[in-house]
């Protein structure tokens, strides 16, 4: 297997961007912390554009100094380059009705995920560049990295390459936002697709499901749920043995275990059957995943997402995990009582 090229800052020319008038396309999370990173690294303001209806990010962003434009189509009009930074389920009517008809031939289109270059929902014209800018990091860290001089990690591609510019332009906004100083992935819409979706759908809602049933095993053992809340997850063990998987290494973290951890969880682990468990990781990625079955299913439901209460499927599959489950309904009794004993301290 070859390995992926990593590109640093002295990959990228930042001069392409000059004279380019840049749109961001919502001021989230992400646009807000990209667009200042852009401006921070010698972006003049005059170039930027935030693309947003009115709302509290519109004037988040008139705050911090940003031109805001309501009119999409005014905006796309004038774009050299567009980020396309809002929720991935409203990019398709958002960006093929207000900004692709009227965005120019030759201009660059950046995405900060793969699902809708993917899944071909998006309408672009064959002169234009598509590229993919993903940092690794939610949005306030893709911010507080930058200002701290570090950086971040981050996924960059061309999946269009209308112009023949597209990688050099693709590696000068990484650089821009800050995702070259510690090294951009080389990457592609397929590949940051297929890795998000199958941690959303097979990774995490494994690990959902064991931790459910290891809480309903250890109740009917006797354990309290104070202790199982506070021992399986509220501690916040979990989070810091993440973290100092990131920072050492997946399996030599568990040295600052004890020596009965780490012989329980690596002698453990090689008892485990992981055949089945990766006959079922493949279903997933090759019938759900890849072939579109998911993004069909939730094309179709995408629109009831904006509803209220049990007609929202998302806020039904909440309930369901919280008032149906032994775990919801412990935690939720743990935290009423440790807010109680709060207030009345």
């Amino acid at each position: 297997m070859t390995s992926a090229k990593i590109y640093y800052d002295s990959d990228a020319d930042l001069g392409l961007l000059m004279g380019k008038t840049i749109v961001f396309l919502g001021f989230g999370n992400q646009g807000a912390a990209q667009a200042q990173n852009l401006r921070d690294t010698g972006i003049h303001n005059e170039q930027i554009i935030v693309a947003n209806r009115t709302d509290a990010y519109a004037e988040d962003a008139k705050s911090k100094g940003f031109n805001v434009e309501h009119d999409f189509g005014k905006a796309a009009e004038v774009a050299d380059v567009v980020f396309i930074l809002i929720p991935d389920q409203v990019q398709p009517r958002v960006f093929n009705e207000q900004f692709a008809p009227k965005l120019k031939a030759n201009a660059t289109i950046v995405v900060a995920s793969g699902y809708n270059v993917f899944f071909k929902l998006l309408k672009f014209k064959p002169t234009q560049d598509v590229v993919m800018v993903a940092p690794r990091m939610i949005g306030s860290s893709v911010r507080s990295l930058y200002v701290k001089g570090t950086g971040f990690p981050c996924f960059v591609s061309v999946d269009q390459d209308g112009t023949g510019n597209g990688l050099p332009m693709a590696l000068a906004l990484s650089r821009g936002i800050g995702a070259t100083k510690t090294g951009a992935i080389a990457s592609s819409a397929r590949e940051e697709t297929a890795m998000d979706l199958f941690a959303e759908q097979a990774l995490w809602p494994n690990i959902i499901m064991i931790f459910r049933e290891a809480f309903s095993v250890l109740r009917e053992a006797g354990c309290s749920d104070e202790a199982l809340c506070y021992e399986m997850w509220m501690s916040k063990e979990p989070a810091e043995i993440f973290e100092a998987a990131a920072d050492e290494g997946f399996i030599t973290q568990l040295k600052h275990h004890s020596t009965v951890s780490q012989f329980g969880q690596l002698s453990g682990a090689f008892k485990l059957d992981g055949v089945e468990m990766r006959k079922h990781f493949k279903h997933i990625l090759h019938k759900q995943i890849l072939n579109g079955k998911f993004c069909e299913e939730f094309s179709k439901i995408e629109t009831e997402l904006d509803k209220e209460g049990p007609e929202n499927p998302l806020n039904e599959l909440y309930r369901r995990c919280e008032e149906e489950t032994e775990l919801g309904q412990a935690e939720k009794r743990v935290r009423s009582r440790l807010a109680a004993a709060s207030g009345s301290s």
